[in-house]
């Protein structure tokens, strides 16, 4: 459960931002989205290769 706390007098858009920016923390949409469809473990590990390699080009691109 997430807790906000609220300060005397403070303004609800100000309180309702923090509670969307804990909210983006828990992963809990990221989640959701990624149960929505079954991934097959190859395509996973795929993926997961892809972006190490592109990660690693950046690292090279930028020495």
């Amino acid at each position: 459960m997430i807790v906000v706390p609220i300060k005397e007098g403070e303004n609800i858009e100000r309180a309702l931002k923090k509670f969307k920016r804990k909210f983006e923390k828990t992963g809990v949409m990221r989640e959701l989205r990624d149960r929505q469809a079954y991934t097959k473990e190859s395509v996973v590990r795929r993926d997961k290769i892809a972006k190490a390699i592109y990660v690693q080009q950046m690292h090279r691109d930028e020495e």
